[in-house]
């Protein structure tokens, strides 16, 4: 199961988006932009800039979170979002020995293909394993013909074998990433990820990173979320048709967040 950690944030987020907002509509020099903003100011230079669609101050904050529990599916998925920055575990420096996956609610929600799903995890780790077992001792063997040391050969064998072997490993194994993106492209991802036609675990971990930041910047996330949270839908035919469901909903995590 997803799990998403906030591992660290820009120093009072709001008011630096403040600060920087300041700078733009005033005489002020850097030195003292931080001068006078009370919480007061400070959300009222929030709500105009929001107003006037003006979003390039926020992209002075930026939040790291890490993510854990998720599929090699759902990183295909968030890497799309490509104003950020990743760190991913990697599978060819990390062996998947009795490899953790990901099981979709709705095959967990029918026995039989709970048990297929099982049965085909099961299989796909033990033909990894052989498969790495295969590659680390003809690359041994190899690299001692070579004049390599037993030890030595064998660990270079081991990194060797696992590259070539994760080939077989499926989209459900589960991998743990470190990720920032600046409150801006947050906000993007928000947009696209909490809407109702995002794929079940993103937006899983999509409302798990809002809960977070909101706890940190109420102001500035207050109206994150699906277009529909604060507007209407864009998605024209393809919406999901229950826009106050999606608002009852973000209504509830964020509420969640603040308890």
């Amino acid at each position: 199961m997803a799990k998403v950690t906030l591992l660290a944030h820009t120093p009072d987020p709001e008011k630096l988006v403040a600060a920087a907002a300041k700078l733009c509509y005033s005489a002020s020099s850097p030195q003292t932009l931080m001068e006078g903003l009370t919480p007061e100011k400070t959300e009222s230079f929030l709500e105009m800039l929001e107003r006037m669609g003006h979003e390039s101050p926020i992209e002075h904050v930026s939040f790291t979170f890490g993510i854990e529990g998720v599929s090699r599916s759902m990183l295909a998925q968030i890497t799309r979002h490509r104003i950020a920055s990743y760190s991913v575990q990697s599978q060819r420096y990390v062996r998947e020995k009795d490899f953790s996956y990901v099981t979709p609610p709705q095959i967990a929600a029918i026995p039989k293909a709970q048990q297929l799903y099982r049965e085909t995890m099961e299989k796909i780790g033990e033909s990894y394993d052989r498969l790495a077992e295969l590659l680390k001792s003809e690359h041994t063997k190899i690299l001692m013909d070579e004049g390599m040391d037993e030890k030595s050969a064998a660990r270079k064998a081991e990194k060797m074998a696992i590259e070539d072997a994760r080939f077989v490993l499926p989209n459900a194994c589960e991998t743990q990433m470190v990720v920032t993106m600046n409150a801006r492209s947050l906000l993007n991802f928000f947009r696209h990820r909490c809407c109702n036609r995002a794929q079940w675990e993103i937006r899983e971990v999509a409302y798990q990173m809002l809960e977070l930041v909101y706890q940190v910047a109420p102001s500035l996330f207050k109206n994150a979320g699906a277009p529909c949270v604060r507007g209407n839908c864009p998605e024209g035919k393809m919406s999901c048709g229950h826009p106050d469901q999606v608002r009852a909903y973000d209504a509830m995590r964020k509420g969640k967040a603040t308890r």
